[in-house]
């Protein structure tokens, strides 16, 4: 399916008119941010992996490099020549020059360039929508980002707007609704040098959640207190082992291992949720750490691999019942007990048991300690579970909605 197909009436402005005066001899448009692409490149790049493939950036100061580099990744520049009077004039620039066919604009400056594609495609998917209303803004914890997205009808009225307050107040009119994305980099500007230093470091983590982002999206999407805590629980185990493996000469993405560990459940109740919770990560394009969560029920490891943030995830959720600490070999000694009378069940958990003490047993070795020890000393201590609360999952486990036994086939049984 072709990018225009997916948005065919969607349209971009890129405000790139400005002095860049906090910035020293820096001019932010074309500063190289990822793979060495400039925050023009980047910014244009966002927009059509969201399926947004027309284009526009507004020049100003230094229009004439501006224009060039428009040329060189294949959008339309539009001067404005009153670009010192204010950004507003920029952003009327940009929507005069709209193409007829545009049904809806994302307007968003040059040097708030990281947010990520999904956020677009969560964006214009609401201005599709019967009943849209006239704008909507990204939110992250509560608080407005870029890029805004209109709806054409009201574009005539904005460029009809006089006086002061600019974008903000020429919007003011209109109805609107704030969109919570786990994208905290709909807020991450670069006024600054030190703004920019930060951000060519986020750069190459775009397909990582930080935690905040993490516990964003368990947020919206709705997740129970007791999923949270379990997810909590099983991100503060990871972590600690991640971080005594890296005192041991490992080298781990703790806040991968965190954030991953924090999503692991996040798609809990759905089908195969741990398929379905790599697939909503790849959907927001959190690609890093899709793969942890997806693979968070089992994992083989072989004698020569070296210990990876997806298998600290999975041993990370084997000590963790419901958001109580318990060993592992007894939570699969849980698991045996309840089913004890179903051979293919037992099996696999077996299987799985000995998957899961091999990961442990290395973890063990290079650390030079026991799990349980490193857990303790990281302030993890909530355990053990209470009777009733094994009493409750065994309820869950051996019967569906229906009143059925789960009976998944294969080795996902008695998982």
């Amino acid at each position: 399916m072709s990018t225009r197909a997916l948005s065919p009436h969607a349209c971009a402005v890129i405000l790139a008119g400005g002095l860049s005066s906090r910035m020293g001899a820096r001019f932010k448009p074309l500063l190289p941010l990822a793979g060495g692409e400039s925050a023009l490149a980047v910014v244009t790049g966002a927009f059509r992996r969201a399926g947004v493939v027309d284009v526009i950036a507004v020049t100003g100061h230094r229009g004439r490099e501006v224009a060039d580099e428009a040329a060189r990744i294949g959008i339309r520049a539009v001067h404005n020549p009153d670009y010192e009077t204010g950004m507003f004039s920029t952003v009327k620039a940009g929507l005069a020059a709209l193409p007829p066919d545009c049904r809806a604009v994302c307007l968003t400056p040059v040097d708030v360039p990281l947010f990520r594609p999904a956020t677009i495609r969560r964006l214009l998917a609401r201005l599709w929508e019967e009943g849209a209303p006239d704008v909507v803004y990204p939110t992250f914890s509560g608080e407005r980002g870029h890029p805004p997205c209109l709806g054409a009808g009201i574009v005539p009225r904005v460029l009809a707007h006089v006086g002061n307050g600019g974008l903000r107040q020429a919007l003011a009119p209109f109805s609107f609704e704030e969109i919570a994305v786990p994208d905290a980099n709909i807020l991450a500007d670069m006024d600054t040098p030190d703004d920019y230093a930060a951000l060519r470091a986020l750069a190459p983590r775009r397909g990582i959640p930080t935690p905040a982002e993490a516990e964003a999206l368990l947020a919206i999407e709705k997740v129970p207190p007791q999923g949270l805590a379990h997810a909590r629980g099983v991100a503060a185990v990871a972590e600690a082992l991640a971080r005594a493996l890296n005192a041991a000469g490992a080298n781990l993405d703790v806040p991968l291992v965190k954030a991953a560990a924090l999503l692991h459940d996040v798609a809990k109740g759905k089908p195969h949720h741990e398929a379905a919770g790599g697939d909503l990560l790849a959907s927001l394009d959190f690609d890093v750490a899709a793969p942890l969560v997806a693979g968070h029920r089992d994992c083989v490891l072989a004698d020569d691999a070296p210990l990876t943030e997806r298998e600290i995830v999975y041993l990370a959720d084997k000590f963790v019942f419901g958001r109580w600490l318990v060993p592992v070999a007894a939570r699969f000694g849980q698991k045996l007990e309840l089913f004890a009378d179903d051979p293919e069940a037992s099996a696999a958990i077996a299987r799985r048991r000995e998957n899961a003490l091999r990961v442990l047993a290395r973890v063990e070795t290079q650390t030079g300690t026991k799990a349980e020890a490193v857990i303790d000393a990281a302030g993890f201590r909530p355990g053990p579970p209470p009777p009733e609360a094994y009493e409750a999952a065994k309820k869950v486990m051996r019967k569906g909605a229906d009143g059925t036994r789960h009976a998944a086939p294969g080795p996902r049984r008695g998982e």
